[in-house]
Parts: structure tokens; sequence; C-alpha cells
């Protein structure tokens, strides 16, 4: 599937996924993306989404990139209860406070509802990472 029409911010590099990371995809269609080792984008060419969904899923797998990266854009806010009981039930249950927050934050700056409804403090972070990654 060609990708070429993701827009990513500065810095961040889409990349067709290894074989490895194929058969991964392969059996999980509902997983759109992913922000790989490497610091590069990958995204599930067996995934049924639109092509506005996978702008979506490239712009959440940059803001994680973009977190991991950058240490001034470490997101460090408190969670709502909502948000918490959300993080509980998926595979970041484990996860530590860092990747939570980053789950939650890229999530709100790419519309998934799943992050729940945002703080002010949330939505500010956020609104400084979206000026990080798309400003010149």
């Amino acid at each position: 599937m060609d990708f070429s029409f993701i827009k990513l911010p500065k810095g961040i590099q889409i990349r067709k996924p290894y074989q490895s990371e194929l058969d991964y995809f392969l059996k999980n269609k509902n997983v759109g993306g992913m922000a790989t080792q490497d610091n590069k984008v990958i995204l599930n060419p067996y995934a049924k989404l639109k092509p506005e969904e996978f702008q979506s899923v490239a712009a959440n797998e940059s803001a994680r990139l973009i977190m991991k990266q950058d240490e001034s854009m470490r997101p460090d806010f408190a969670l709502t209860p909502e948000q918490i009981g959300f993080l509980d039930s998926t595979t970041y249950k484990q996860a530590n406070q860092l990747d939570r927050n980053a789950t939650i934050a890229a999530r709100i700056l790419s519309g998934d509802p799943s992050a729940g409804k945002p703080t002010q403090e949330q939505l500010d972070f956020v609104e400084k990472l979206k000026q990080q990654m798309y400003s010149d």
C-alpha cells in the first residue's frame, strides 16, 4: 500500500514494515500503525482505514516519537480517573507513567476519543507538542 499521502512532522520518517512487522499486522488488523525501535513510523497495510484515519494514526505515532526523543516534550500531567481506567483495560496497564501519559497525549493530539475528556493541563501540553511537531 502506498502511504505517500501521509504528512509527517519534520524529522519523522515513515518506512515499510519488516516481514515480522507485516506478520504482526496481518494478525492484528485493528492496529493502524506503530512507532518503531528505530524511531520511524510504520502503518498497517492490512488495516481497513480511510486516508484521513491513516493520517491520524501517523500523527499519533509521530507524537510518541517526538515525546521519546525530546526531553522537553515529556508529558508530565495527571491522568483523570476515566483515563486511568481505560489504560488499565489495555496493554498499557503495566506501562510506566511516562508511557501512559504519552499514550493519552498522542491520542488527544490525533483526535482519538479513547483518550477521554482531556484536562486543561493535558490540552496545554498537547498544544505545545503540536507547535513542536508542526512549526518550521
